[in-house]
C-alpha cells in the first residue's frame, strides 16, 4: 500500500519544518519533498510526505484534506506514481 501523499495549496512562504510539525501528529515522516521551480528555484505550493505506513498516511488524508493551514485549504490524497517513461516536456 501507498505511504506517499500530496499536500497541495500550501502557502508559498512555508518552510519543511512548519510541514513536518503538522504532518507528524499523523505518524513518522520518512520523507518530506517540497517541490521547487527548476529554473528559479521558487516553491511551488505543494509537497510530497512519505509516512512509515500506510495506516499513518490515510490518516493523514482524513486528518488534513480541506483543513486551513496559514489561510490556505489544503488538498491532501494519496500520490500517484509518475509512469516510469514521463517526460513533463511532453506534457
Amino acid at each position: 500500500m501507498v505511504s506517499k501523499i500530496y499536500v497541495g495549496n500550501l502557502n508559498f512562504r512555508i518552510t519543511e519544518e512548519a510541514i513536518r510539525a503538522v504532518f507528524s501528529d499523523f505518524g513518522t515522516i520518512q520523507d518530506c519533498r517540497m517541490i521547487r521551480d527548476r529554473e528559479t528555484g521558487n516553491f511551488k505550493g505543494f509537497a510530497f510526505i512519505t509516512f512509515d505506513t500506510p495506516d499513518s498516511a490515510q490518516k493523514a488524508i482524513e486528518g488534513m484534506n480541506g483543513k486551513d493551514l496559514d489561510g490556505r485549504a489544503l488538498r491532501v490524497n494519496l500520490a500517484e506514481e509518475k509512469p516510469r517513461n514521463f517526460n513533463p516536456r511532453n506534457s
